[in-house]
């Protein structure tokens, strides 16, 4: 994991952010144990306070999970789970943006899938 001080989302975001792709990629398998805040702050140099923060949010939301006395854990589901809250989070950012320019655009629904198409063959 990676965080810019550059981003002008907050470093906690980034945190939780990053935990959520190290889920989804296979760096943290579900009923794994991630590491500690400690090991986060001292890592990437940042407050432990920024740290809890990341993972409670994840924590808050059931993607994690603590053990008492052990350590935070990746919930069962949370593959799953992070893909339907990302899968939202994209409708919601790109979607629903790019259909309210098409209609702005006199776009229809065909040459917006047809646009699709076309940027997926350019990959």
């Amino acid at each position: 994991m990676n965080f810019n001080l550059n981003d002008d989302r907050p470093i906690f975001l980034q945190i939780a952010e990053g935990i959520e792709d190290g889920i989804l990629t296979g760096g943290f398998p579900e009923e794994s144990q991630i590491p500690s805040i400690t090991e986060f702050s001292v890592l990437y140099k940042i407050n432990p306070a920024t740290a809890l923060k990341g993972i409670n949010l994840l924590v808050d939301t059931g993607i994690l999970y603590k053990k008492r006395g052990i350590g935070m854990f990746v919930a069962a589901g949370a593959v799953a789970a992070v893909r339907r809250n990302r899968q939202q989070q994209f409708y919601e950012s790109y979607i629903l943006p790019l259909i309210r320019e098409a209609v702005n655009l006199n776009l229809t629904k065909i040459e917006i899938i047809s646009m699709i198409e076309k940027g997926f063959s350019n990959e």
